[in-house]
């Protein structure tokens, strides 16, 4: 016979919940969609709000409604913020979780929790550049910024979700998670070294594809150089605002033999780089010369030639070198062919190459928490 049960047991004295006393004890969270979306040279497309009280600017984007899936809002958000019926969200860049109790939250706010979904938005031709309108009730402005300037005027949160999506899709990576800023697993190369992406206008002649006048002297040489998959390598250059993306190469220096003596010698010693069949792809004229203490005009060679070795061991040195630039292995990346920031871009060692890999809208007044 079954002993009676304990009134005090408790796993026999708690009743059967009804699904909606079952479903009100679940997490809850809102939903949010934006979009990186880019002009032709890289620059990422923020908006303006009216309604936010800090001034700080946004994603293109919005609020998930009830019953819509986030890539549906996100197409939705743009065609009603921008004017861009139809633009194709190729994959998921970021999803980012903000909990209820984060710093920074606005005291009262009755946020539940957000997770928000940043897509892939592509880039824009001129003339949708040209045809994108706002609903002036809501946006006021909108600007193609250089991520580094993007952050400044994003809340710092926003600016973290911005960059881990952005450098998702400047490495062609998987999607990033992050937690109120933060990547939950392995931080990416690109996010590490937090690497950016200038815009340099043409400030210099196109590359010029004869040979290199005997009059000018070359002044730099930098390279290509592609691994046996396809991918270039680029050098993470420390800098106040944040690493710069640089191409392998350097300053001809009085001990070099030929502008192929600079690559070989500066791809060893800033990436641990082995080279082999360099190739003239062109040259560019700088008219003054002035990052070289104003020596006029020279060129600036640019080549291409194939990686055959990545030794492990660094180069010795008879001093601590300074901070070492790391170099990475990315697909689809604009590397920056502008002009460096020193006479002589200085030389270290270490690094590796990383691992690869609607309808009408019933607009919220809160486009998110905090």
């Amino acid at each position: 016979m079954a002993s009676p049960v304990s009134p005090s047991d408790p796993v026999a004295s708690q009743a059967p919940t009804s699904p909606a006393q079952h479903a009100a004890s679940r997490h809850a969270v809102w939903l949010g969609a934006a979009a990186i979306i880019t002009d032709q040279i890289g620059r990422v497309l923020l908006v303006r709000p009216t309604y936010r009280e800090d001034d700080r600017w946004l994603l293109p984007g919005g609020v998930v409604e009830a019953g819509e899936h986030p890539h549906d809002a996100c197409r939705r958000e743009i065609t009603e913020e921008l004017g861009l019926p139809g633009l194709p969200l190729s994959r998921v860049l970021a999803v980012h979780s903000l909990s209820q109790h984060r710093p920074g939250t606005r005291p009262g706010a009755p946020c539940p929790g957000e997770i928000r979904y940043v897509f892939d938005g592509g880039t824009l031709t001129t003339d949708q550049t040209k045809a994108l309108r706002l609903p002036r009730e809501e946006l006021s402005e909108f600007a193609f910024l250089e991520t580094r300037d993007a952050v400044q005027r994003l809340r710092p949160v926003d600016g973290q979700i911005m960059l881990a999506a952005y450098r998702a899709r400047l490495g062609n990576t998987a999607a990033a998670h992050l937690a109120d800023g933060r990547h939950i697993f392995d931080v990416p190369p690109l996010d590490r070294h937090d690497v950016h992406v200038r815009y340099r206008p043409m400030w210099d002649s196109p590359l010029n594809r004869a040979p290199v006048p005997e009059r000018l002297r070359v002044q730099q040489a930098w390279s290509w150089c592609f691994v046996p998959d396809g991918r270039i390598v680029l050098v993470a250059v420390p800098a106040p605002r944040g690493a710069l993306p640089m191409l392998p190469g350097g300053t001809v220096e009085r001990t070099d033999t030929t502008p192929e003596a600079t690559l070989h010698r500066e791809a060893a010693e800033e990436a641990q780089l082995i080279l082999t069949d360099p190739v003239r792809l062109g040259w560019v004229l700088d008219e003054t010369g002035e990052v070289y203490g104003g020596v006029g005009p020279n060129a600036r060679l640019r080549l291409a030639a194939r990686v055959t070795a990545t030794p492990q061991a660094a180069p010795s040195h008879a001093c601590s070198p300074p901070p070492p630039r790391q170099p990475s292995c990315w697909g689809g990346a604009r590397p920056d062919s502008g002009r460096p920031g020193s006479p002589r871009r200085r030389r270290a060692s270490g690094g590796a190459f990383p691992p690869l890999v609607p309808p009408p809208s019933r607009r919220s007044p809160r486009r998110g928490c905090g």
